[in-house]
């Protein structure tokens, strides 16, 4: 038996039932309802082209400006201990080297101290110049050898795990309230105040009367 077309007001025979809907209807309306979905086809793909044209000029510097920032403050942060660490070692191979230089120095002075005494006294023995002698040829052997010293410089390649900086994709202010836990209990404040509640490593919430306020500490 022949259905009737769904369009109210429509006493025509069905010809055709919509796949999409399953409704019946008939050669004239079906047509409009054929136009009717295909203009709304056409509207879809006129928001496919704004979207397109969109993407064209989006600025992804732009978009990720922000986070190209903590970046680059952890590497700075990153390449700061390294020079920390160099100048340390730098100064630690300097004193070894002073070290040795003052020891020396000082054995200098005290012979040439003891020599320009004995001048002045015009007075010394065949026993205190070879005395002197022998200090002075230990100094030049000793000199000698601070010229020639070496230093063994042992380094291991600086690894760095990916997992130092983790990056995940949030939107813009997101907060998920589901991640919430249930309600502990509740605390009465008075007019006026402004106390902090409870914080962690990103977020603090505050009663700023009237308000209940949750800041992000990274805004």
């Amino acid at each position: 038996m022949s259905q009737s077309c769904s369009v109210k007001k429509c006493t025509r025979t069905s010809r055709w039932v919509c796949d999409c809907c399953q409704q019946n209807f008939c050669l004239q309306h079906l047509n409009e309802h054929n136009a009717f979905l295909t203009s709304q086809l056409n509207s879809l793909n006129d928001n496919i082209k704004v979207l397109r044209d969109r993407l064209k000029t989006l600025n992804i510097h732009t978009a990720i400006a922000n986070s190209r920032r903590k970046l680059e403050e952890w590497r700075q942060d990153c390449y700061k201990k390294i020079d920390y660490l160099f100048e340390q070692k730098c100064q630690e191979l300097d004193q070894l080297v002073e070290e040795k230089i003052r020891q020396q120095r000082e054995e200098l002075n005290r012979i040439y101290s003891k020599i320009t005494e004995l001048i002045n006294a015009q007075e010394t023995t065949r026993q205190d110049i070879d005395l002197f002698t022998l200090n002075i040829r230990q100094l030049e052997t000793n000199m000698n050898n601070i010229e020639q010293t070496c230093f063994t410089i042992n380094t291991h390649p600086l690894v760095i795990d990916d997992k130092f900086t983790l990056i995940k994709t949030t939107t813009e202010r997101e907060l998920d309230l589901l991640t919430l836990s249930p309600v502990y209990r509740t605390m009465r404040y008075p007019k006026e105040s402004f106390v902090s509640l409870i914080s962690n490593d990103r977020y603090l919430m505050m009663h700023q009367q009237p308000n209940l306020c949750l800041v992000d500490r990274e805004m």
